[in-house]
């Protein structure tokens, strides 16, 4: 997972270095783990608002928060269909789904509310439509 990250050209991800990526990589990735396990969502939905906030705080764009969690929904796909039974793939294909889509909503949803207190430019949408 740590490959992809830094295969993304994060600004972020490059200061931090490898091991660092590799080690956050993995607290999550046990953090996915331990809910699907448990079926409850709260662990992730705490870091995930976590995250959200202190990516925003650290001055990281939207583009590149949002981009990160696509990798790691990437790996983590690439982990269920290659590690799960034929027969669990359907349940655990949407176990997953659940999981990733709260949490990256609550990551959005946290980091947007604060920029909705100050101007963000990566969250000008206006800009998209300029010159159309």
């Amino acid at each position: 997972m740590a490959k992809a990250v830094l295969r993304s050209h994060l600004g972020h991800c490059k200061t931090v270095g490898p091991e660092e990526v590799r080690s956050r990589l993995e607290a999550l990735f046990d953090i996915v783990v331990d809910c699907l396990r448990s079926r409850n969502l709260d662990q992730v939905v705490m870091y995930a608002e976590h995250l959200g906030r202190d990516r925003f705080t650290s001055g990281f764009g939207i583009g590149e928060v949002e981009t990160a969690g696509n990798v790691l929904e990437e790996s983590m796909w690439h982990h269920v269909v290659g590690g799960v039974p034929t027969d669990e793939l359907v349940e655990s294909r949407g176990l997953l789904s659940t999981l990733l889509g709260i949490s990256k909503d609550a990551l959005a949803r946290t980091y947007v509310s604060l920029a909705s207190h100050e101007h963000v430019p990566s969250l000008a949408s206006c800009a998209l439509f300029e010159g159309t």
